[in-house]
């Protein structure tokens, strides 16, 4: 499963072993033990990635395999691609910006999303420290 973590400062994005129906379930006791309201329902989630990132065409070969449809790559420009990905927005209220959106896709498909978010952060991160930021 992967998990996409909303915040202010930006996306993070992780693999996780649990299931889709347990982590909500945790979510959602953890909330009413809580005392907090919680909102959970079924959306999109969408994400950059350089056009040119390495591995991508193994995403989009895994995603022909898989034909869920749950993921897709689109063009941006010539830049950039778009990843969508199908699951459930988790949050504090509809209206909310921040929040964790959780989607389950087959262990390849999730292992290249994973793959390419990694290495796309990981060559943010040089060229950010490279220009001084």
């Amino acid at each position: 499963m992967l998990k996409l973590t909303y915040i202010e400062d930006g996306l993070h994005l992780e693999r996780m072993t649990a299931s889709l129906d347990v982590l909500i379930a945790q979510r959602v006791l953890l909330a009413l033990r809580a005392g907090q309201k919680l909102y959970v329902e079924p959306g999109c989630a969408a994400f950059l990635l350089p056009a040119d990132a390495p591995g991508l065409t193994h995403l989009e070969l895994a995603l022909k395999l898989d034909r869920s449809q749950s993921i897709t790559v689109t063009p941006v420009d010539d830049a950039f691609v778009e990843v969508s990905l199908q699951g459930s927005w988790i949050a504090a209220d509809a209206d909310a910006h921040e929040g964790m959106f959780i989607a389950a896709f087959s262990d390849r498909a999730e292992f290249f999303v994973y793959k390419l978010w990694e290495v796309t952060q990981c060559n943010a991160s040089s060229l950010a420290i490279g220009d001084g930021r």
